[in-house]
């Protein structure tokens, strides 16, 4: 039988011919370390929609200001396949597919944004399961500082 998870099979061998040892090995040393008592804690900012939704489109934009047109196709120029899981991410496979000719710069953009969005959405849902984060809502820039406050009194 084939195994399923081609992406686990590729990072045992990695694993394996990197260390000599297989990859159980590994897991087993990581649980061991688990076991350890560490004192932390963990802080989440949840930004109000409308904010993030900015910042994202300020970052694409300045993203793309900033050369990623060009980064990408000097990705491609040096022979890196378009099929690499690396380039299968947000910002590339948008922009490939302009340089490919299948949709506009203008699209791409849009697209870039949209599925930033839809990712931060995605993150959100799954930190938001980890009971573990104390969560602080941003609703202005300007309570950044703020928040900073809070956490490091937090940690004395």
């Amino acid at each position: 039988m084939l195994p399923q998870n081609w992406k686990r099979v590729i990072r045992a061998l990695e694993v394996f011919h990197t260390t000599g040892e297989p990859i159980w090995k590994h897991h087993k040393k990581q649980s061991i370390e688990k076991e350890k008592k560490y004192y932390f804690k963990q802080f989440g900012l949840n930004w109000d929609r409308k904010l993030l939704y900015e910042n994202i489109n300020h970052r694409v934009d300045w993203m793309i200001e900033n050369g990623l047109v060009e980064e990408v196709k000097n990705i491609l120029k040096e022979g890196f396949d378009k099929n690499l899981n690396s380039l299968n991410t947000v910002g590339y496979k948008e922009i490939i597919q302009y340089l490919e000719g299948e949709v506009s710069l203008e699209k791409a953009i849009e697209s870039i944004k949209r599925n930033t969005r839809h990712y931060a959405k995605r993150q959100l849902t799954w930190f938001r399961k980890d009971k573990r984060i104390q969560w602080f809502e941003v609703n202005d820039f300007n309570e950044i500082d703020l928040i900073a406050e809070k956490i490091i009194k937090s940690l004395n």
